[in-house]
């Protein structure tokens, strides 16, 4: 984890995060050409590399190919093709994993994505594949996806994986321990979109800001949320689509269902960010 002070951050080398491409390798392509001008600049991947699109496996293996210069955290489709491969699930009616599960160096591509993190602060900006619990500022988050990306990568990984699937508990507990607690960092990391000014997650709704229940609200509304203080990058909501704020990016603009992907310069500067998106063709 970088804690550099946000004014290190060079406008020309600002990282350039993609929102979630979902094995969209076409689009993907066109926009990098079209938004990544500067050869050294870092990129950024909010999650759901793969699956849904058509090209998960080319999708995949690009990313792979940019080597240290791609920062990766996993969303809940990256890790359902770990979970598929593990043996733990079916693949769902619409998903692209058979072709990443049939390649013949199958292994070693379960091997790269297990081992990528599943949060990244840097510079002041934290970015996570759906949100985090209002209880958690940055260093928690950090702290609490360490321990989870531990068990991801431990020789039990299969067994841990198995116990992830739930809704409950909904909320975070700091007394939480073993599945439970790893459970709840799960789902704040990777499905959250609304919650309840306790923290309390639900799950049933995947709608836009308005289709929130009684009492619940987005995680990023959340009046007094410990992370306030950063600027927070995320994807997985393309029910809320593109949203810029100062100190929240939602970058899922829903490229897999015929919309457009969407790709942000994050420099330190919020006047100086500039938004790049690419229309898509592959409606579902």
């Amino acid at each position: 984890m970088t804690d550099a002070p946000s004014a290190t951050i060079d406008a020309t080398l600002a990282p350039l995060v993609f929102g979630d491409l979902q094995g969209c390798y076409d689009p993907f392509q066109r926009l990098l050409r079209k938004a990544a001008r500067e050869p050294g600049a870092p990129l950024w991947f909010a999650g759901d590399l793969i699956n849904r699109g058509p090209k998960s496996l080319e999708t995949l293996r690009e990313i792979i190919a940019l080597g240290s210069r791609a920062t990766v955290v996993l969303g809940n489709h990256d890790l359902n093709l770990l979970s598929v491969a593990a043996g733990l699930r079916k693949p769902k009616k619409g998903d692209t994993l058979d072709e990443i599960l049939e390649a013949p160096d199958a292994a070693d591509l379960i091997e790269w994505v297990r081992h990528k993190p599943v949060a990244h602060f840097e510079n002041n900006v934290l970015m996570v594949h759906a949100g985090v619990l209002p209880q958690w500022d940055a260093t928690m988050t950090m702290e609490l996806a360490h321990e989870l990306e531990q068990a991801l990568r431990a020789p039990n990984w299969k067994e841990t994986l198995a116990t992830l699937y739930g809704n409950e508990p909904h909320r975070w507990d700091d007394s939480l321990k073993g599945a439970d607690r790893l459970r709840v960092i799960y789902n704040a990391l990777s499905r959250i979109r609304f919650c309840t000014p306790e923290g309390a997650m639900e799950f049933a709704n995947n709608g836009g800001p308005d289709a929130a229940p009684p009492g619940y609200m987005p995680w990023f509304d959340v009046p007094n949320r410990r992370t306030q203080d950063v600027t927070i990058v995320f994807g997985h909501w393309a029910a809320l689509g593109l949203m810029i704020r100062d100190d929240v990016l939602c970058l899922d603009s829903g490229c897999v269902w015929g919309n457009k992907l969407s790709a942000v310069r994050m420099t330190a500067d919020p006047a100086q960010r500039v938004v790049t998106q690419v229309s898509c063709s592959m409606k579902k």
